[in-house]
């Protein structure tokens, strides 16, 4: 399966009809259906790593804020506790818990609706343990390298360039508005990629202030170091929805297949 990390942003997506989820919309035309899908969001961080292992996972409104409509939206997909007890068989000796509690928060649901509108394929979510190091959270997705051959479609999902702090909420609605430094941060990031400098964006601290601006807090950055950890020598690395919004977060995702 090809692997994708996608830029959430608001959860308005979720309802809103834009260029991002018509970008959506599209990458998944270009998407084998996959038997089922491990999406590792910004929105569950943990203490360890866990799995959903429910076979209902109910739809989480994990936000304030916003309208009832986006509260009323239910995304009834089915979880799979198999998967989950396979995902902690791969990841030995790591220990992985199985979740009972949780559910799809927005990173999974507000994007994986535009995907699979039907709701029809199942999804399991694995948490990001806030205590693992950048490294450690590479290690991590290389280790879900089996899944991709069994039909697993792997999402990441956050945004690349995510500092809240710093938003142009008056120019929120102004097309790709960005700060200087969010332009050349966007810029370096898709060049490491593509020239396969992972350890750059690993060790993205070290990056200068700039990168310290875009990353503030590592949580929407974390599920792309994932999806990179799992691309093959041969597979491509394409770009969609690579805009910015509001001068400090861009909704640029990727799609990594042969």
């Amino acid at each position: 399966m090809p692997l994708l990390f996608l830029g959430h942003g608001s959860p308005m997506n979720a309802i809103e009809e834009n260029e991002f989820v018509q970008g959506f919309r599209e990458i998944a035309k270009k998407l084998p259906k996959p038997q089922a899908i491990l999406c590792i969001s910004a929105h569950w961080e943990t203490k360890g790593t866990f799995v959903t292992a429910m076979e209902k996972p109910r739809t989480i409104h994990d936000f304030g804020g916003f309208p009832k409509e986006l509260f009323e939206v239910q995304y009834p997909a089915p979880g799979s506790p198999i998967l989950a007890k396979e995902v902690k068989e791969i990841m030995v000796p790591t220990l992985v818990g199985e979740d009972l509690d949780w559910g799809l928060d927005h990173g999974a649901w507000s994007v994986l609706k535009h995907l699979y509108p039907q709701a029809d394929v199942p999804i399991i979510q694995m948490s990001l343990d806030y205590n693992a190091t950048p490294d450690r959270h590479f290690e991590l997705g290389r280790m879900l390298s089996s899944l991709r051959k069994k039909g697993i479609l792997i999402v990441g999902s956050g945004n690349m360039i995510h500092n809240l702090r710093m938003v142009a909420w008056d120019k929120f609605h102004e097309k790709d508005y960005a700060y200087d430094w969010t332009r050349e941060v966007s810029i370096q990031m898709k060049e490491f990629m593509l020239n396969g400098n992972f350890q750059a964006l690993v060790k993205y601290s070290a990056n200068g202030k700039n990168w310290n601006m875009a990353i503030p807090t590592p949580e929407h950055y974390l599920p792309l170091l994932y999806i990179l950890a799992l691309k093959g020598d041969k597979e491509k690395i394409s770009f969609f929805n690579d805009k910015a919004v509001a001068g400090s977060l861009t909704m640029t995702s990727i799609m990594i297949s042969a």
